[in-house]
């Protein structure tokens, strides 16, 4: 059995795809199908060794942010460099969200936050949130400096 996950497109997953592998680290296109007139059906990649599909399904299924990739990273520099590529272009959102150019939600994280949020203590939990709804790109000094000072 394999689990991937699978986007349907309207009909810009080729280019998404070859943004997304440039973008992402550790990224690579694995196959594409294409049609008898040599445009892309689907495309299947990886980023960072999760397996994603892309289908060319034209309009009828738009993507909305009830679904989104989530890259969780170890330093500030990668957040600024990630969210800054991939929000251009696209929408900024709220608590880490974006939306791409291509209308992919994703949210792009620090590893820190999940300890930040599942601590012992609500009062640092609740300050941690506070501080992250008022983010659209996270700051993670910014939430660890309301963790620590609550």
């Amino acid at each position: 059995m394999a689990v991937t996950t699978f986007f349907w497109f309207e009909s810009a997953a080729e280019a998404a795809a070859q943004r997304y592998v440039e973008i992402v680290p550790n990224s690579r296109v694995l196959n594409i199908a294409r049609l008898a007139d040599g445009s892309a059906f689907t495309v299947d990649l990886e980023l960072d060794g999760q397996r994603v599909t892309l289908l060319n399904g034209g309009p009828g299924h738009p993507l909305t942010d009830a679904a989104s990739i989530q890259l969780i990273v170890d330093t500030q520099e990668e957040i600024d460099r990630l969210w800054d590529a991939l929000v251009e272009g696209g929408q900024p959102g709220p608590c880490g969200w974006l939306t791409d150019r291509f209308g992919l939600s994703w949210q792009v994280a620090p590893s820190v936050l999940p300890q930040l949020m599942i601590g012992e203590d609500p009062a640092k939990t609740a300050a941690v949130a506070a501080a992250l709804q008022t983010m659209s790109k996270i700051d993670a000094k910014t939430l660890q400096d309301a963790y620590d000072q609550a």
